[in-house]
């Protein structure tokens, strides 16, 4: 993404030979200059517009099931397979949304675009609720309608609405907030830091409201007042997100960086018998302008890629007036900006590869912790009140949500002390922490499924509430740590495709959660309808197993890793692994 194009090339341009190129070539690191950061101030307008966002689409989305089987009458297996789907391609519509905000649209427009594209999904889905003529009618002893062609056709509209503004808000609200930050500074860099612990915080705080009253409202009040709750919710949003217009970083795009990616693969691909230049110095490297895109500095790794920069007898170079240099043919050559940018990605992938088996992790004890306490005394004491065996993921989010500020106000400065660094350790130590309690949670669920399987009925659904709260202090490490690393060392060109990474490993991890479960109960018969004539606990162990070796795929990757380095101020002072001793970046 770029604040400030290079100039088109002009008749007067003339053309250079590389010899005569290298005494033009020189490295600008413009990160942040000329623009203005409000950091801190934007924050009420970021923060509210994403609390209020999550607040109406997990508020209208988490019932949807009841919703489907209640008031339109959908046979559950039906609803389930619409849901899937609806899912999982709000999972994947990410990656497009940030295709078309890192190319074309830019993060501020594509977020203002998504955000009332939601709230348009979402007034129509209520629609369908307040209306009767958009739902069918309610059953009687004899007879069950259906929905019509054209009450179906408007549920689907709704969530043709909600697709599209998923695909734009997942992928920039949280790139969006980082980007108000000015990473040239300490206390920007720190800022960043502390955003991403508060935007979780506020996540999971929409999480709980969502999971408690809101559904309270639509299951036992009214499904009209409960679904326009959340659509005036989201409407908020909108008026919060206009409000801090005057105080927002917007950056420009510049480009579709895939179409950067595969010019750097064609061209290495072409001088592939080419030597690998040796010296740095012989890469076309022309002068660097962007103001808000970083001078990747020269690595080592994935020295094949080097051979796209080399300047051969073939390449031509075009110079302007300006001192601006392009290649004739991009194709055939490439910058080194453009080469290093590939290299992060290709760095980027096998870190970002372990939150598939990750989330894989979270779903089977998500859906498996349900079925325990549906066949689990769920009384709360003499009361009467029985926990609804979907609300344990408030456990969850209740430890995640009580651990971030004391994470962000006391122990990162805590550590900050000892380590030197500006966000206590690194984000790989912090997602390797987060993939060692995964394991330990598994350990300690199929522990306690052995328990409740052999008292039976008469375990207490209190049993599941550690193996949650595991698993919440879980994600406060590894699910934070791996999207603040993909923030962090993604190119500014495409940090928008970094914020769809995570539904990404989501939507792999739930297709492959489902796939998990029919071979092992085909296999084993180990998740039997009644749990208590199953193995659930053997299961847990070799999801734990799976967990396990997804840790120490993780450890290799973490020492195989380079941070990204900026090239003449505006870089990040990073500590990871490297071959076994930590490198400084």
């Amino acid at each position: 993404m770029e604040v400030e194009a290079m100039l088109p090339p002009s008749q007067e341009q003339r053309k250079l030979v590389p010899d005569q190129l290298k005494q033009k070539q020189q490295h600008i690191s413009g990160v942040g200059v000329g623009v203005r950061y409000h950091g801190w101030k934007a924050m009420p307008y970021v923060i509210g517009n994403e609390t209020c966002e999550r607040l109406g689409t997990i508020g209208t989305t988490a019932n949807l099931l009841v919703y489907l089987t209640t008031v339109f009458h959908i046979p559950s297996v039906r609803a389930a397979t619409l849901l899937n789907v609806f899912s999982g391609t709000t999972n994947l519509a990410p990656l497009l949304g940030a295709f078309l905000c890192d190319a074309y649209l830019g993060r501020y427009a594509t977020l203002a675009a998504a955000s009332f594209t939601s709230f348009l999904g979402m007034l129509l889905l209520t629609l369908t609720a307040a209306l009767r003529s958009l739902h069918p009618p309610s059953c009687t002893s004899s007879s069950c309608q259906g929905p019509t062609h054209s009450q179906l056709a408007a549920l689907l509209a709704s969530f043709a609405f909600l697709v599209l503004g998923a695909g734009g808000i997942r992928p920039c609200n949280l790139a969006f907030g980082a980007d108000q930050f000015d990473p040239g500074t300490a206390a920007g860099r720190r800022g960043i830091a502390s955003f991403f612990n508060w935007y979780y915080f506020t996540f999971t705080i929409a999480m709980m409201v969502s999971a408690t009253l809101i559904i309270y409202l639509q299951s036992n009040i009214n499904w009209a007042i409960g679904l326009a709750v959340p659509t005036a919710l989201m409407g908020l949003s909108c008026v919060l997100f206009f409000m801090g217009t005057r105080l927002y970083v917007r950056v420009r795009p510049d480009g579709s960086p895939f179409t950067s990616f595969a010019q750097v693969l064609v061209a290495a691909t072409r001088k592939r018998r080419l030597p690998a230049p040796a010296p740095a110095d012989d890469l076309f490297d022309p002068p660097h302008r962007s103001k808000l895109v970083a001078k990747l500095a020269y690595t080592d790794q994935f020295r094949w890629l080097d051979k796209a920069a080399a300047v051969t007898a073939e390449d031509t170079v075009v110079v302007g007036p300006d001192g601006s240099a392009a290649a004739a043919n991009p194709w055939r050559l490439c910058t080194v900006q453009q080469v290093e940018e590939v290299k992060v990605l290709a760095r980027i992938v096998p870190v970002w590869s372990t939150s598939i088996v990750y989330f894989v992790v979270l779903t089977q004890l998500g859906t498996y912790t349900v079925f325990q306490v549906m066949q689990s005394d769920r009384r709360v004491g003499r009361s009467g009140f029985e926990v609804p065996p979907g609300s344990m993921v408030v456990f969850n989010m209740l430890a995640l949500t009580a651990w971030l500020p004391v994470y962000d106000r006391v122990v990162v400065p805590a550590l900050r002390r000892v380590t030197g660094r500006e966000d206590g350790i690194s984000q790989l130590q912090r997602i390797g922490l987060g993939l060692a309690l995964s394991v330990a949670t598994m350990a300690m669920a199929a522990a306690v499924e052995r328990r409740r399987r052999g008292v039976g009925s008469g375990s207490s659904w209190a049993w599941m509430v550690p193996q949650q709260a595991m698993a919440g202090l879980s994600e406060a490490f590894a699910a934070i740590g791996l999207n603040e690393l993909c923030y962090k060392d993604s190119p500014e060109s495409m940090r928008s495709v970094a914020g769809a990474l995570s539904p990404l490993g989501l939507a792999v991890a739930s297709y492959a959660s489902g796939a998990m479960v029919t071979a092992v109960q085909s296999g084993t018969g180990w998740l039997a309808q009644d749990l208590n004539k199953g193995r659930v606990d053997l299961f847990y162990l070799v999801v734990g197993a799976m967990a396990a070796a997804n840790l120490g795929y993780f450890v290799a990757c973490a020492f195989w890793y380079r941070s990204k380095r900026t090239d003449g101020g505006g870089g990040e002072l990073e500590m990871e692994f490297d071959g076994g001793a930590p490198a400084m970046a």
